[in-house]
C-alpha cells in the first residue's frame, strides 16, 4: 500500500506541478494510460485481461491436425513445375548432376536439423524422408511438420545454389510442395521407398533413351515419343546399345538408383581415435585449441534461444551417453531387396 500510495502521489505532482519531466505529450500520455490501469498493472491483471480479449474467440477455428500415434511418417517433397525450371536455366539432359547434388545438399541440412528423420531417398526433384515411428516433432502437428519441413528445404536449395551453379543466376526462385503419409508397418515402408526406386528408374530408362534419340539420333521430341510408345525396358535397352552403343547397367548408379541417406553409427574406437587426434593437434598448436574453445561460444551467442536450447539439449545426451553418435552417408545402391534393410536394421528400430 505504501508503494502505492506514493506513486499516486509522484502522478498527482506531475500532472499539478507541470514539472519539466512530464512536458512532452509522449510522457503525459503514457501516465494517463499507466492512471487508467493502476490497479491492473500493480496487481499484475493487466496482461491476463489482454490476452483473454474479445477477439480471442477466432482460435476456435483453428482446426487440431495431430497425426496418428504409432505409425511412421513419411514426408515427400516434389519440385512445383520443374519442368519449366529445369529449362529456364538450362540443366544438362537428360540428368544434371549438379542439380541432383544440389538437391542432396538440401536434404542433408534438412536431415542434419531433424535427427528424427532416419533415412531420406531423392530422385530427379523429390525427395522422401522417414521420420521414427516414436517421433513427438512439433506435437506431430502435420500442417507444422509439412510447413517447416519444406520451407528448410526450399531455403536450403536457394542458399547453395551459387555452390553448384557459379555460372548461372536463378531467374525465379523455385519452389517446392510438401504432403506426408502415414505408414502402420514395416512392410509398407519398405514397398514404399522400392517404389519411389522403381519410379527412379522408369524415368531414367526412358529420359536417357528418349535424349539419346533427340541428341545422338537427330529426331525432333515429337519423333523420339513416337518412337518410345509402346515400349518396354527391354526395348529400351536395346535401342540404348544397338542405335548408340550405350549400356545402360554401366551408366552412374546415382542416375539409375537414386540419392539415399541413412544415419549410421560412429564406433567408439573411430571416436576415440578422433579424440585423440585432435588433442595431438591442440597441443602442437595452442592458437588452434584457442580458437576451438572460442567457436562453441561465438555459436552460442549468435543463435537464437531456440538453436541454444536445442544445442544444449545435444551436449546433455552426450555427456550421459544414452544415444550414440550418427554420422550421415550417401548411397546409390538398390533399395528395394532385403539386403539394405538387413544392412541397416537401426532404420526401422525404435
Amino acid at each position: 500500500m505504501l508503494f502505492r500510495t506514493r506513486l499516486s502521489t509522484t502522478i498527482i505532482k506531475g500532472y499539478v506541478l507541470g514539472s519539466s519531466s512530464f512536458a512532452s505529450k509522449t510522457r503525459l500520455q503514457r501516465l494517463k494510460f499507466f492512471d487508467c490501469h493502476r490497479n491492473q498493472i500493480l496487481c499484475g491483471t493487466f496482461k491476463r485481461n489482454m490476452s483473454g480479449s474479445k477477439f480471442e474467440y477466432v482460435k476456435k477455428y483453428e482446426l487440431p491436425d495431430p497425426l496418428m500415434l504409432g505409425t511412421f511418417i513419411v514426408f515427400r517433397l516434389d519440385g512445383h513445375s520443374f519442368h519449366r525450371f529445369s529449362d529456364e536455366h538450362n540443366f544438362t539432359k537428360p540428368n544434371d548432376k549438379r542439380a541432383l547434388e544440389l538437391m542432396d545438399h538440401a536434404a542433408k541440412a534438412l536431415m542434419e536439423e531433424y535427427p528424427d528423420i532416419i533415412l531420406a531417398f531423392g530422385e530427379s526433384d523429390e525427395y522422401s524422408f522417414l521420420l521414427r515411428k516414436s517421433t513427438s516433432l512439433y506435437n506431430r502437428r502435420q500442417a507444422k511438420i509439412v510447413s517447416t519441413l519444406t520451407s528448410l528445404f526450399t531455403s536450403n536449395y536457394v542458399f547453395h545454389w551459387p555452390r553448384y551453379f557459379p555460372d548461372t543466376q536463378l531467374r525465379y526462385p523455385p519452389s517446392f510442395d510438401g504432403r506426408i503419409v502415414l505408414y502402420p508397418t514395416e512392410r509398407e515402408i519398405k514397398d514404399y521407398f522400392a517404389w519411389r526406386q522403381a519410379d527412379t528408374h522408369i524415368n531414367n530408362l526412358y529420359n536417357t533413351t528418349f535424349w539419346a534419340l533427340v541428341q545422338q539420333g537427330g529426331q525432333t521430341t515429337t519423333e523420339a515419343h513416337a518412337t518410345l510408345r509402346g515400349t518396354v525396358s527391354k526395348d529400351k535397352n536395346e535401342i540404348l546399345f544397338s542405335r548408340f552403343g550405350i549400356n545402360y547397367n554401366i551408366i552412374e548408379p546415382r542416375y539409375r538408383k537414386g540419392s539415399i541417406f541413412v544415419r549410421t553409427e560412429i564406433p567408439e574406437e573411430l571416436l576415440s581415435s578422433q579424440t585423440q587426434t585432435q588433442e595431438e593437434d591442440s597441443e602442437k598448436s595452442p592458437n588452434l585449441q584457442l580458437e576451438e574453445e572460442r567457436r562453441p561460444e561465438l555459436e552460442e551467442s549468435t543463435g537464437n534461444s531456440e538453436t541454444t536450447t536445442k544445442s544444449s539439449k545435444k551436449k546433455k545426451k552426450k555427456k550421459k551417453g544414452k544415444e550414440p553418435l550418427t554420422k550421415l552417408e550417401l548411397l546409390h545402391r538398390d533399395i528395394i531387396k532385403d539386403d539394405f534393410w538387413e544392412e541397416y536394421p537401426a532404420i526401422l528400430k525404435e
